[in-house]
């Protein structure tokens, strides 16, 4: 790590985006737009500007960015060629309704990324991409059940929402919501990622318990960050293809993050179906089921597949310009450079508390784990709490929920001005006990 930005950090005040939160609750519930995002601390911050791997507040103060919309932002905000692309588009059309070129142009940019896929399907968000999904499936198959795993994300809607709890580890799904229909999760059937002898177990009667799918995030996403074990993908592919099984990816999240061709790529394994969202389009809404010509093309025999605002030109120049800059040649070597230097430099700083926390990274993808494996002393339990606090007001931008994600605009003097944060950060945390 470079020694060159030493100086103690100036603190942000943070003023004017408390006071357009306190506004917010007034209006918009929760004063968010999307629940977790109030879990931000101190408060959530409000934003003006967002370029590159760089955010400016209400108060005009700059932020280095490890949010990125969420993951969107695989290039950065505001990428120019992504705006060209969009600005290019905004005045001749906006929402048509009608076929457009850019509907094939850009599908042909992420079917040439993804090994193995023959088709897609446009949508929205990822959450209706992988509600898709499971209507090829069930569709393709004749059957209904579906197979997830504890503590795994596929978006909010009732029937795929359960079971995000660590201790939720019966077959039985578990709702994750007040308000969420019981029926809506009784075609689940819950298993713990990683163990393939349950996975055995249960697909080895998918015939007679209805199973149509495996769903799953080949990674993890939302549980800390944990990678597939060696041979875990390679066998459920196996088991789906002997027992009549669709295997669906979910890569809402590490889909064009983890490689350009996603899980598929990086471990060698081809789903029949794959959810890619957020990273595809660089910042704009836009999502896809990407895979098997033979279960997409059900959509010309009676599968349903609607939404007024699929495939709409705006959001598909910005996949077409996204899927352009990614497929320069070195932008995943550098990407890779960046995030690996930035692992390095964050867990030389976490080794300097008790409990020992790490740093789990896949690609430009990582995340927090409070505390390693063979710490003996606990971490308290509002640790990020307090780590993303301490940086935010040394204008740097975490998530709340201690994913973190980096781009191709992230540079090595961002990460060492970072870790410079999170020094002072620990530095205090350790000082206060």
């Amino acid at each position: 790590m470079s020694s060159s930005d030493t100086q103690p950090s100036s603190l942000r005040s943070l003023d004017a985006s408390r006071m357009a939160f306190e506004r917010a609750k007034l209006s918009v519930g929760g004063g968010v737009s999307s629940g977790m995002r109030a879990a931000t601390k101190p408060h959530p911050l409000f934003v003006t500007k967002a370029s590159g791997a760089h955010v400016w507040d209400l108060d005009g103060a700059e932020f280095i960015d490890y949010v990125m919309a969420w993951g969107p932002s695989i290039v950065g905000h505001s990428h120019p060629h992504v705006v060209d692309a969009v600005m290019e588009v905004v005045p001749r059309m906006q929402m048509v309704g009608m076929g457009h070129t850019l509907e094939y142009e850009a599908a042909e940019l992420v079917l040439d990324a993804v090994p193995g896929a023959e088709r897609l399907l446009w949508t929205n968000s990822g959450t209706e991409a992988v509600q898709i999904a499971l209507r090829l499936a069930r569709a393709g198959t004749g059957r209904s059940k579906i197979v997830k795993f504890v503590r795994s994300y596929h978006g909010w809607h009732d029937s795929v929402y359960a079971s995000m709890g660590a201790n939720n580890t019966a077959e039985a799904a578990v709702p994750s919501s007040a308000g969420q229909s019981l029926n809506a999760i009784r075609d689940l059937i819950v298993t713990e990622f990683n163990d393939i002898s349950a996975a055995e177990r249960i697909l080895s009667e998918a015939r007679e318990r209805d199973i149509a799918a495996v769903l799953i995030d080949p990674i993890m996403s939302n549980a800390g960050l944990i990678p597939p074990a060696p041979g875990y993908l390679e066998r459920l592919r196996e088991l789906c293809d002997e027992y009549g099984v669709v295997l669906v990816f979910d890569q809402v999240i590490s889909g064009f993050r983890i490689a350009r061709g996603g899980a598929t790529e990086r471990y060698g394994v081809t789903p029949d179906l794959s959810t890619f969202g957020k990273a595809i389009a660089g910042g704009f809404s836009q999502s896809a089921v990407v895979g098997n010509a033979t279960l997409i093309d059900q959509v010309q025999r009676g599968v349903s597949h609607a939404g007024t605002y699929n495939g709409n030109p705006v959001a598909l120049a910005a996949v077409k310009a996204t899927q352009e800059v990614l497929a320069e040649p070195g932008v995943f070597d550098r990407l890779e450079e960046v995030s690996a230097y930035f692992e390095s430099g964050i867990q030389s700083v976490f080794d300097r508390l008790p409990f020992r926390p790490t740093l789990s990274r896949v690609g430009s993808f990582a995340a927090f784990v409070p505390q390693s494996a063979g710490s003996i002393v606990a971490a308290p339990e509002d640790i990020w709490d307090r780590i993303t606090a301490g940086a935010l007001a040394r204008g740097v931008a975490f998530l709340p929920t201690g994913k973190i994600f980096l781009s191709t605009e992230h540079t090595l003097a961002d990460v060492d001005r970072t870790v410079a944060v999170l020094g002072e950060v620990v530095d205090e945390l350790v000082h206060d006990g």
